[in-house]
């Protein structure tokens, strides 16, 4: 691999992310939405907005001008919200070197379509399947922008693309493991979003940890339902891009999603959650777009179902509560 690599977005995670592929030994680019933050990054190597803390290595620069990042990148690295992707796609992909691998480090399903990420890249990009890794797993940004130890899974169809992103990102402070699950790593970043506003929620009420442990489990059940459902390998679940990332967003008060949650079950509206956060919360779209597509396969998930009563349809946490407790008994 000789070329530069393309971060699209500059958020936390993109940002840290540059700095992995930096200290593996690649050239940068990040595009930024915003221009300061773009200028910031290339004359101080510094985004104070998402990890004021870190110093950026001097293989990483920035700019406000995509079509310039992606020109010529062979790895096409995209960090934007969810929901915005498509949209933004629709807008680079002609920029596309034609054997580009693209690399999707999004947690979320499509509002409308409930197509996971690596579906709306290659509807959008037109670009076969095989082409498209993701990378998934207990990756809080901060933690990495400060070289703790952490591992991930990049995930494919391609083994010499899976394997090309491995190398890409090996580091002293970071270790990917490759899996051909896509569906599995996916389904497990995108649900564990949601469940982490669940485990806010309950934090924020005053329980304790015999009912955040019964969340984490449960989610994980009703994670690893959906994925076999839509041909998910069951053991993805239990891995890094599974209970692994489950894990960390529910435990550390880093995790958006989680303080998300606290906001709400402290009871304050949707709005000033997101106020509060101040970053996107990829669980409370995608818990509508996770609730359509169980339903559409038959798949009961009550966590989920109770999140986004919670947060689109003004329920009382407290009667979410009742609702997941007072359900049927039945066999583990």
């Amino acid at each position: 691999m000789t070329g530069h690599v393309a971060v699209l977005g500059a958020g936390s995670w993109g940002t840290a992310f540059a700095k992995i592929l930096a200290d593996a030994g690649r050239d940068v680019t990040i595009w930024a939405r915003r221009a300061p933050v773009a200028d910031q990054i290339r004359a101080e190597r510094r985004n104070t907005e998402y990890l004021p803390g870190l110093v950026l290595p001097e293989r990483v620069t920035a700019t406000g001008d995509a079509a310039r990042a992606i020109t010529g990148a062979e790895v096409v690295v995209l960090a934007v919200p969810s929901q915005t992707l498509r949209g933004n796609l629709a807008d680079w992909t002609r920029h596309l070197h034609p054997d580009a691998t693209l690399v999707s480090l999004m947690k979320g399903i499509e509002l409308g379509t409930t197509k996971r990420m690596s579906e709306v890249i290659v509807e959008t990009a037109g670009v076969a399947a095989d082409r498209v890794v993701v990378v998934s797993g207990p990756n809080l940004a901060p933690e990495i922008a400060a070289e703790q130890p952490a591992a991930t899974v990049v995930a494919g169809t391609d083994p010499h693309r899976t394997t090309l992103v491995q190398g890409a990102i090996t580091t002293p402070y970071f270790r990917p493991y490759t899996n051909d699950d896509v569906v599995g790593c996916e389904l497990g970043g995108a649900v564990k979003n949601v469940i982490a506003l669940a485990y806010g929620i309950a934090t924020a009420m005053g329980f304790g940890d015999n009912t955040r442990a019964m969340l984490v489990t449960r989610g994980l059940a009703e994670t690893a339902r959906l994925g076999v459902a839509l041909g998910a390998d069951p053991l993805t679940f239990a891995g890094l891009a599974g209970m692994g990332d489950l894990v960390a967003s529910c435990s550390s008060p880093m995790a958006r999603n989680r303080t998300f949650g606290e906001h709400l079950g402290r009871g304050a509206t949707l709005e000033e959650a997101r106020i509060a956060t101040r970053q996107t919360a990829e669980g409370v779209k995608s818990a509508l777009a996770i609730r359509d597509l169980a339903r559409a396969h038959g798949v009961e998930m009550p966590i989920t179902e109770q999140v986004e009563l919670v947060c689109h349809e003004g329920v009382d946490p407290r009667l979410a509560v009742d609702a997941l407790m007072s359900r049927t008994t039945k066999p583990e």
